[in-house]
């Protein structure tokens, strides 16, 4: 029988404090300890397993490919072991749940699951944030926030709520007065809505038999979330790209039409609850997670398929 490591979860944890930190006297004052300490527990770690795993220089830190897998691992193991603590010494939903999500899913899935979310756990305040930048939940002091689209690579831990078809669309009056496209390509010769976000695309996505498109998009507008894209899509000012979700009742009233279906890549808009790894799981932002979980179970524009 191989020899039992009661060390390895204290090294994984200050492993795992050292990369959300940023440094080891960052991590030795959030831990309470002295940099030496930690110094050494990570010495200690890289020679048990036999590869570095970061690369310290005097401005920053960083990971190496073995220490981005291990990363990774160990956020898994140590929320594992908090949840069995946590299974099995109970605990109370209480306190403050700091909630971020856009403005979109917010107002239509996590505002209408609330009343009875806190019904249930009545020492709760749930603290709610509807924006579709994309915030640090650290530094705003946020405990979990439900992002749209595939994620990049960080430290965060991410639960899989639903995912949502994209669809192209514009309202009646738009393609009277401007026609309809027929194919991507038609689409230079539209006024097309788009995101001014950062990581927003300067092309959509097409999909002609088995070769995939990237139609350049341009308009005279650019807004900062989708809700104000739906409105100026609805007003008629022009084609948007959002997620079906979004869009659904307006497109069955007939408020708005779906368009170039015939190229839908079928690609798909993620839906994901994330919160920072690394530490125990407050109860509060599990019972959201698993409440969020349940409620959107049951809704098919969020299973994307519809």
């Amino acid at each position: 029988m191989p020899r039992i490591l009661m060390e390895r979860s204290g090294e994984m944890e200050v492993f795992a404090r050292v990369v959300q930190d940023g440094g080891f006297s960052a991590a030795a004052r959030n831990l309470d300890i002295t940099p030496s300490a930690v110094s050494k527990l990570i010495a200690r770690l890289e020679t048990r397993l036999g590869t570095r795993l970061l690369v310290r220089t005097t401005r920053a830190l960083t990971l190496t490919q073995e220490g981005e897998a291990y990363h990774h691992a160990a956020l898994r193991i140590l929320q594992e072991l908090n949840e069995a603590d946590q299974e099995a010494a109970g605990g109370a939903v209480r306190g403050r749940l700091r909630i971020n999500t856009t403005i979109p899913f917010g107002t239509m899935f996590v505002a209408p699951a609330m009343p009875g979310f806190v019904a249930r756990n009545p020492d709760l305040i749930v603290d709610l944030s509807f924006t579709d930048g994309i915030v640090d939940l650290v530094a705003e002091n946020t405990d979990v926030a439900i992002r749209m689209g595939n994620l990049p690579d960080s430290g965060l831990i991410a639960r899989k709520l639903g995912q949502s078809r994209r669809v192209v669309c514009a309202s009646p009056d738009y393609l009277a007065r401007r026609g309809s496209p027929e194919t991507p390509a038609d689409l230079a010769y539209h006024d097309c809505l788009t995101f001014n976000f950062r990581r927003a695309r300067p092309s959509w996505p097409f999909r002609d038999h088995d070769r995939d498109i990237a139609q350049p998009v341009k308009g005279s507008i650019v807004v900062n979330n989708g809700e104000t894209m739906k409105q100026m899509a609805l007003a008629g000012a022009g084609i948007a790209r959002v997620g079906l979700f979004h869009v659904a009742d307006e497109i069955e009233a007939g408020r708005l039409m779906p368009l170039l279906e015939d190229y839908n890549p079928a690609d798909l808009e993620l839906v994901h609850a994330v919160y920072v790894g690394g530490g125990p799981l407050p109860h509060r932002v599990r019972a959201f997670i698993e409440h969020m979980v349940v409620t959107l179970a049951d809704q098919p524009l969020l299973n994307g398929t519809t």
